[in-house]
């Protein structure tokens, strides 16, 4: 069976395809193509929890692929970082950084989360159309964690690109360049604060490499790039997806705009609805694993598929509603078990931030082209906009915003 990810019309509307696999079984040996190398797909949420947990599962690409024929040429800082590791490796290097993102780290940040927020809006064209996904969703991200690690504002511009280019789908060569790119920038940058020490999150790795070794130099490159990336690539989509799927229903979009107060509640929702997260990177099995019915033979490639698991009808009723009652925690949107996405407090602080600056900014924001018409991003891993035209609409001038306090959050 081929592979529903790769198909082209994927993109754009993958949950009847995901949903058509699911009722066949929820782990399905499928083909990348024409003579392309089998993988088992993981699409029930029992299923795709287990094996994201399951430490048979190994992410260690590098013993996947060792003595394998490669015509790629990805750096290896990108090839090997800490998501394509195992324990103990994978709990040394994750210990360096989580701290970085606990909620009260996340929280230390809101201000300047909120301000650069309020920047990036007031260059908004009164009336639009305005690209949210270009002149919000993609730069702000950018600007949290380039601010966190301590990259300089004049470099941002070229590792935004860069990022973008690292998951360019159906284009390797422009991959493996993006690749090269961001690891010899991370080596240039972390040779500058060597020379000029600071004190943002990169400055805090170097000190643990150069102080009692606990990083390798080609750790901390890795690193470097893996933060970079990661933390503003799932935080761009899941933005342009929360706020197509509130325009899209405009009944929620008013009822946050009354109680705004239930705008972080509903995130875990949104991430349930529409993930920003398609499918987890590369697992295989290190030896035979029997999962959902089905034995994977040991060495064989293994994909979660995350939307497909955050729509599963036997774990939400009713999953292809976007349901703001509904208790969402337990979302795959982030992972589950050892590998769980470290930045997702920052991801949803953003995400929280930004829903309230529009709701109460723009009370009318709207789409500017019909929702058939839009964009989408054409790479199997992650789901994201390519562009979301808004006309903004600010509130009137004297319009008093919602009273968060006439909303009762929910838990």
């Amino acid at each position: 069976m081929s592979d529903p990810t790769t198909e082209p019309a994927f993109p754009r509307g993958p949950y009847p395809a995901y949903a058509a696999q699911s009722s066949r079984c929820p782990v399905q040996q499928v083909l990348a193509g024409s003579g392309g190398r089998g993988s088992y797909l993981v699409t029930g949420y029992e299923e795709a929890r287990e094996a994201l947990a399951d430490p048979r599962l190994s992410k260690d690409t590098a013993a996947f692929f060792a003595g394998k024929e490669s015509r790629r040429g990805l750096h290896p800082a990108v090839a090997h970082s800490m998501l394509a590791t195992d324990p103990p490796d994978h709990t040394r290097l994750r210990r360096l950084v989580t701290g970085s993102f606990t909620a009260r780290a996340v929280e230390e940040l809101r201000p300047f989360i909120a301000r650069a927020t309020d920047t990036l809006l007031d260059q908004w064209a009164a009336e639009g159309p305005v690209d949210l996904v270009a002149e919000l969703a993609v730069p702000l991200p950018v600007i949290v964690i380039c601010e966190l690690l301590g990259v300089p504002e004049a470099d941002r511009a070229e590792v935004r690109r860069w990022s973008g280019d690292l998951f360019a789908a159906g284009a390797p060569d422009t991959i493996d360049a993006a690749s090269h790119s961001l690891a010899d920038y991370m080596a240039r940058l972390i040779a500058d604060k060597r020379a000029r020490p600071g004190n943002a999150l990169l400055d805090r790795l170097i000190s643990a490499r150069d102080g009692d070794d606990r990083l390798s130099e080609e750790e901390l490159v890795s690193l470097g790039v893996l933060l970079l990336v990661a933390g503003h690539e799932t935080t761009t989509n899941f933005l342009g997806t929360a706020v197509l799927s509130l325009l899209q229903r405009p009944s929620e979009f008013q009822r946050l705009r009354r109680r705004p107060t239930e705008v972080a509640s509903s995130l875990d929702e949104l991430l349930r609805f529409d993930s920003p997260v398609s499918t987890a990177t590369f697992r295989f099995a290190t030896e035979p694993v029997t999962l959902g019915g089905v034995e994977i033979p040991a060495g064989e490639p293994v994909l979660v598929a995350i939307g497909a698991a955050n729509r599963d009808p036997a774990r939400w009723p009713k999953p292809d509603d976007l349901d703001l009652d509904r208790s969402a925690a337990g979302h795959l949107s982030f992972g589950h078990g050892i590998h769980r996405c470290v930045g997702a407090p920052l991801a949803k602080a953003e995400a929280d931030i930004v829903l309230r600056k529009l709701l109460s900014r723009f009370p009318d924001i709207r789409l500017a082209v019909p929702g058939e018409e839009l964009t989408w991003r054409r790479t199997r891993l992650v789901r994201g906009l390519a562009a979301l035209p808004v006309h903004p609409v600010a509130s009137t001038p004297g319009q008093s915003p919602p009273d968060e306090r006439s909303g009762t959050a929910r838990t």
